[in-house]
């Protein structure tokens, strides 16, 4: 599957990740992986990644890369991944990348962009702490950016719960905020040596932040 278009989404918490994700997924026929949702499903499956996996998180350990790997491994070798896949949330460290680049070389592949959400560490403070969730679907909403189109009715599957995170106030963020810079400059000039660093401007109206990625996806993808 050379030919398959590879995404990595960088961006702090709140910066629009998974909801540009599905948007590029829905538009592109790409599949979104995070690495929740694929450790969650290999646990689930069984798999041999899945039950190392399993067994690492009930005696509350971290899962290490070489687990995540693996499961991303299984998982990219799955028919519906042929158009391409958007990862989020991985890699988050230089090492993962490395290793993911190992990973996709032996199989004559490579990351084909690596979007970069950029950001203003302020202003996603009052960003993040509007932010609420679709308790059915986890569509995203915020109080003040994205409300649904009928209040107190999810826009997508008609639900009526909503959730919001706990740990979503402004000291906390702001703490998050400064984990990610540390953890992704790493990652940004890794990518920016592979050249396949794309930047983009998170701070503008979530249309136009798709229309941006929408633009680089459809500029570099096979």
């Amino acid at each position: 599957m050379a030919d398959r278009t590879i995404l990595i989404l960088l961006g702090p918490p709140g910066a629009g990740k998974g909801t540009q994700a599905r948007v590029l997924a829905d538009r592109f026929g790409l599949v979104q992986l995070s690495t929740g949702d694929l450790l969650r499903a290999a646990v689930a499956a069984g798999t041999e990644a899945g039950r190392a996996a399993k067994a690492v998180m009930e005696a509350g350990g971290l899962v290490s890369d070489e687990i995540v790997l693996a499961i991303l491994k299984d998982r990219m070798a799955e028919p519906d991944t042929a158009r391409g896949i958007i990862l989020d949330g991985f890699p988050r460290t230089a090492g993962q990348a490395a290793a993911l680049d190992v990973l996709l070389a032996q199989k004559g592949e490579a990351v084909t962009a690596a979007i970069s959400l950029e950001v203003d560490d302020a202003a996603m403070i009052g960003r993040i702490s509007g932010r609420f969730t679709c308790a059915g679907c986890g569509e995203g909403y915020h109080d003040e950016f994205k409300r649904p189109a009928s209040p107190g009715v999810c826009d997508k599957c008609g639900g009526t719960h909503f959730n919001r995170r706990a740990d979503d106030n402004a000291e906390t963020v702001a703490q998050r905020l400064k984990a990610y810079h540390a953890q992704t400059a790493p990652l940004i000039a890794h990518y920016e040596g592979l050249g396949v660093l794309e930047p983009v401007d998170a701070m503008q109206d979530i249309d136009k932040v798709a229309a941006a990625m929408g633009a680089i996806v459809a500029r570099v993808a096979a």
